[in-house]
């Protein structure tokens, strides 16, 4: 892989001539969250719902999600810290969510557990670290082995942010967090770009190893950028920015952040579905970060990005000011992305573009807008 020769993108803050409009986007969308989740949450179970469905009857809550919860948690204390009362009681919902850990299963949400303590309640670490084995954790999920990129990054992300949060860290936290790194960076290939999993030790690698998904770049790019700075590691905070770049010079002509990536010859592999999580929160989140800790400025990739949710495909505003809620996707029928994808993988031609039979996904999830305010209730124009 490359290096990059160095940190700066374009001048910090550079000036272009829409930044008062992205501004005006950030604060409308950020009111629009933080109006938006009180209807996601279960009043009874003090947990977020899996998702908001439009229905004949109107908008209808569907399941509980923890790992929803704590997402959303880390976006309410942000809007919390940036001087907004959260609309939501955030200490009610993060004592019911950690009053028990039964339903953790997975590498990735282990991680997610030490990110929300990081962020809402540092103190918690401890508790955290003793009762569910941190220390073993590599060996005791089976995303280790799989090598799952998104996964790994979330529990490389929860490590390094506990470290700058909780001074009393376990000396191991930095060895665990290494390891964790060297797992994930197997999977990136050409041009900084990450596959799903690792490619090797499984059919499944071999079938899905080399292509990922848009999680599978950003997730990576923020815990990289967390761990570098955690640790004094610049290496990877060239990785993380490498990556960066890439997704950045493949963005979509409407600002789309792509659905799949061909890891090993860095090149979009599969446009649709485009998820307005990925526009409004996750890419702004992970390029925020990074040009935080490099001094870079990414607004002109993240505007355009934001651009997407009222100018896209259909010409449709995915915002509904009535219900408070993004709608989540527009996409194609499952036969077609797959046929889409099969022709990328396959030769240089991609008629990703084409807007012939695309859906709107009439449905939003607590998590899009909790990231939503991660990464911009704080925002400074």
């Amino acid at each position: 892989m490359s290096s990059t020769s160095s940190y700066r993108v374009v001048s910090e803050k550079e000036n272009f001539p829409e930044r008062a409009d992205m501004n005006r986007a950030i604060e409308r969308l950020t009111a629009l969250a933080t109006e938006g989740l009180p209807q996601m949450l279960d009043p009874d179970r003090q947990l977020f719902c899996f998702k908001l469905r439009k229905a004949d009857r109107g908008m209808i809550r569907e399941g509980i999600s923890h790992r929803y919860t704590m997402m959303t948690l880390m976006g309410l204390k942000r809007l919390e810290e940036s001087g907004v009362s959260s609309p939501i009681p955030i200490a009610p919902v993060f004592d019911k969510l950690f009053s028990n850990f039964k339903w953790l299963n997975n590498l990735g949400d282990l991680g997610v557990i030490l990110w929300t303590c990081a962020v809402v309640k540092p103190e918690r670490i401890a508790d955290i670290e003793r009762d569910l084995d941190v220390a073993n954790a590599l060996e005791n999920y089976v995303q280790t082995r799989e090598g799952r990129t998104m996964e790994l990054a979330w529990f490389l992300t929860g490590l390094s942010c506990a470290s700058m949060a909780w001074p009393k860290t376990p000396t191991y936290f930095k060895d665990l967090a290494t390891r964790t790194y060297q797992i994930l960076i197997k999977n990136q290939g050409e041009r900084g770009m990450f596959g799903h999993v690792a490619t090797v030790g499984s059919m499944a690698g071999m079938l899905r190893g080399r292509v990922g998904s848009f999680a599978d770049q950003v997730y990576p790019i923020y815990g990289m950028t967390r761990y570098g700075q955690a640790y004094g590691d610049k290496g990877a905070i060239e990785r993380a920015l490498e990556c960066a770049l890439t997704i950045c010079e493949v963005q979509g002509s409407l600002g789309q952040w792509w659905w799949h990536y061909d890891s090993a010859a860095g090149r979009v592999a599969g446009r649709l579905p485009v998820f307005s999580v990925h526009q409004h929160a996750m890419g702004p989140m992970a390029l925020l970060a990074l040009g935080e800790a490099t001094a870079s400025d990414f607004a002109q990739w993240i505007y355009k990005g934001l651009q997407w949710i009222r100018r896209n495909e259909l010409g449709m505003d995915m915002e509904n000011s009535d219900s408070n809620i993004v709608w989540r996707s527009i996409y194609r029928p499952t036969s077609r992305r797959v046929l889409d994808t099969a022709i990328a993988m396959l030769s240089k031609r991609d008629d990703g573009e084409s807007r012939n039979g695309l859906k709107v996904m009439w449905e939003c999830r607590p998590y899009e807008l909790g990231w939503l305010l991660y990464a911009f209730a704080k925002w400074k124009p």
